[in-house]
């Protein structure tokens, strides 16, 4: 028998092409709709009970403006469903407008339907509003969760030490190339919409939107085209997207919404903002015997279906890889008066993970042991998976400590300390930090459907893509589980009428679930060819996964800061991370080298700022800092691949590796390298101005 071909490992070019470079690309604006009403909002300037609106007829009657819609006139509409990870006291109200109170800065007030943007947005000057109440701070407990076992207080009466972390994450702007978009095509003649939105979960946008408007969702067909980056933000749908559904229903005509970057930083989701804080206990041996911790979550002013994750995972993904039996943990989420904020890439994993490793490095600096060497010590052993944690989780597989070794090996780890002390005698400020992390992939279910003919097949998933390389990926799979070239393998995503039923791209589980799909379904298919069924054959499968797949992996970061500026500089990233199988090795690749430009991002600069009226002071790219080329530093890149049981592909997550790995360990090599000036703690973002000052009170000894 000749031998099989072998796609899965290799680094094979791409099946996307290059429209995207050249700009030939199709997103849900460039989608060509018959004279489109375009949709326009005026936003509210602050948040405050009772609303009087007025000059609304003036602006219907200007010219071009079709109509103007105020919260009266879609009050009926349903409410958005919100993922229960955590038990929910009440269900947060989901408000398409503003109707007798607005809560919060940026919450769309009217709605402008205009032949023009320009004309709808001279619409919206006429109408005026007058806040008859006093101002709005809602702030409630809408979920919480706590988990403990029977011996956490004891493990902390006969610890030897214990120490103790603060974490507070700075609330980010996940900030995608394309703003949030969406194309409705009315059909007269069946009274259904196609709409084209810029989303992570088609199939879920169409439920969502055919439940809130009330309507059969066979009215409903949606395509996700090409996607400009997501990272969570488009994982739920919006009001003004809503609203631009029903609009196209209520009037019976095409409508285009494309949101501005200042409606972006306003009013799309928000990502982190959670502070963590924790004491670990450790006994003589530098063993951890328990672990405390608390989380807090603000949620903003409403709550997209995934905007409990994050709180749910900052909290039930500790005590991350390490053997901590006893735990007490608890996690709470709150409404308040600021934009939504829901997931951004890493979920409440980053949080987790920055928590633990700080802890880790104080148990270090207390005990004089090696912080590489304390973590080798704690980490779960090999023969303990697969490992039940306390807060519900089963780890699934994992050599944890060998990523610590080739950490060490790869990345010159005693060589770098031996650096930094060469460097420190010269009075430089110079660090090194490690941090190891731990990333669940997602759960649950994917669907796949494979045609197979005889010389070429065609796969539909239910997955989708916003520049993953996810036809790519799949056509690997499939290629190598059906026998064919990868050019005689057809993949399609991201349209609830072409392809089957499906969750989408969220929580790095595209692969492992969406991926297991695709190849479950091509092995029936070939099992019933060789079975001498006639082709073509078409499988459809919906794959559900048999537990979370844990990706896991080690950083090392190298720094220095300047003295009289308190500017950061990364000298060098190394990482080593575990994924599992390995469909492509570039395109894992480019995933740990983008979440790491995320995660130094929020490590060093990025920072949204709200005043005490809850008015956003960062509205903009003139005050919101991203990095640039030129801020990331010499990355090198390992792997160990162990295949996880949890799926038949044997992937393990890897989309937010980088988000989760970088932080925790830049901010260890930062107060690293300030230890010997006295500075024992510092929040995210590292700006130069706050290190300075931390540097100032540290000689003063006013402040740590």
């Amino acid at each position: 028998m000749p031998a099989r071909r072998k796609f899965i490992g290799q680094a094979v070019p791409g099946q996307e092409g290059d429209s995207l470079p050249r700009g030939a690309g199709l997103f849900a604006g460039d989608v060509a709709l018959d004279m489109p009403l375009i949709l326009h909002f005026l936003r509210s300037p602050m948040a405050q009970e009772g609303i009087e609106i007025g000059g609304v007829a003036e602006a219907a009657q200007m010219p071009g403006v079709h109509a103007v819609h105020l919260g009266t006139d879609v009050k009926t509409l349903g409410n958005l469903s919100v993922n229960p990870v955590l038990p929910l006291a009440h269900v947060p109200d989901f408000p398409i407008l503003a109707t007798d109170r607005v809560a919060a800065v940026g919450q769309p007030i009217a709605a402008i339907l205009a032949d023009t943007v320009e004309q709808a947005a001279d619409a919206a000057e006429r109408i005026e509003v007058d806040f008859t109440g006093p101002r709005r701070i809602d702030e409630q407990t809408v979920a919480r969760q706590h988990w403990t076992t029977a011996g956490a207080d004891a493990a902390f009466g006969k610890a030897v030490h214990v120490v103790r972390a603060r974490v507070a994450h700075p609330v980010l702007a996940p900030s995608p190339m394309e703003p949030r978009t969406i194309a409705v095509r009315y059909h007269p003649d069946t009274g259904s919409v196609t709409v084209w939105h810029s989303t992570q979960t088609p199939h879920r946008s169409k439920s969502a939107l055919a439940q809130i408007l009330g309507i059969d969702p066979e009215r409903l067909r949606v395509i996700a085209p090409d996607v400009g980056g997501a990272f969570g933000m488009k994982g739920s749908v919006y009001p003004e997207e809503i609203l631009a559904v029903w609009a196209a229903l209520h009037h019976r005509r095409d409508v285009r919404w494309v949101a501005t970057r200042s409606e972006e930083f306003l009013s799309a989701t928000h990502g982190r903002g959670l502070t963590s804080t924790g004491e670990l206990a450790i006994d003589a041996e530098g063993r951890f015997l328990a672990l405390r911790a608390a989380i807090e979550a603000p949620l903003g002013h409403w709550v997209p279906n995934s905007g409990l994750i994050p709180a749910w995972n900052a909290a039930r993904v500790l005590p991350c890889g390490y053997d901590i039996a006893e735990i007490d943990v608890t996690t709470l989420a709150r409404i308040t008066p600021h934009p939504p904020r829901g997931i951004y890439r890493g979920a409440g994993r980053p949080e987790a993970n920055a928590l633990m490793e700080r802890l880790v490095d104080e148990a270090a600096w207390l005990t004089g042991l090696d912080p590489v060497d304390l973590r080798r010590r704690n980490l779960l052993a090999p023969d303990r998976f697969p490992h039940d944690t306390a807060t519900g989780n089963r780890l699934d597989s994992g050599g944890y400590a060998a990523v610590l070794d080739a950490l060490a090996e790869k990345g010159g780890y005693a060589a770098a300390l031996a650096a930094r002390d060469v460097a420190r005698s010269r009075g430089d400020l110079s660090g090194v930090g490690v941090a190891f992390y731990v990333e669940p992939s997602g759960e649950g279910w994917e669907s796949a459907r494979v045609t197979l003919h005889a010389d070429r097949a065609e796969i539909a998933s239910g997955s989708s893509a916003q520049g993953q390389w996810r036809k790519t990926a799949f056509a690997q799979i499939a290629a190598q589980a059906l026998d064919l070239p990868i050019s005689a393998v057809t993949v399609r995503y991201g349209d609830t009428e072409t392809c089957p039923a499906g969750i989408g791209a969220l929580a790095s589980r595209s692969t492992p679930i969406g991926g297991s799909a695709v190849l479950v379904a091509c092995r029936e298919a070939m099992h019933r060819r060789d079975s001498g069924e006639a082709l073509p054959i078409t499988v459809e499968t919906r794959y559900e996964n048999d537990g979370q797949a844990w990706g896991y992996g080690a950083y090392l970061v190298c720094l220095t800061i300047d003295r009289d500026t308190g500017h950061v500089k990364l000298e060098r990233i190394t990482c080593v991370d575990d994924t599992g199988t390995v469909v492509n090795p570039e395109l894992v690749r480019g995933q740990i080298l983008g979440g790491i430009a995320q995660g130094l991002g929020e490590a060093l600069m990025e920072d949204l700022r709200f005043d005490e009226d809850f008015q956003l002071l960062t509205g903009s790219f003139m005050d919101y800092a991203m990095p640039r080329a030129t801020d990331i530093p010499p990355i090198a890149i390992h792997s160990l691949r162990t295949e996880s049981p949890m799926n038949p592909l044997g992937a393990k997550g890897v989309g937010e590796a980088g988000t989760i790995g970088a932080p925790a360990a830049i901010l260890n090599a930062a107060l690293d390298a300030l230890a010997p000036l006295g500075v024992t703690d510092l929040t995210m973002p590292l700006t130069p101005c706050k290190v300075w000052q931390a540097m100032q009170d540290a000689s003063t000894g006013s402040g740590t």
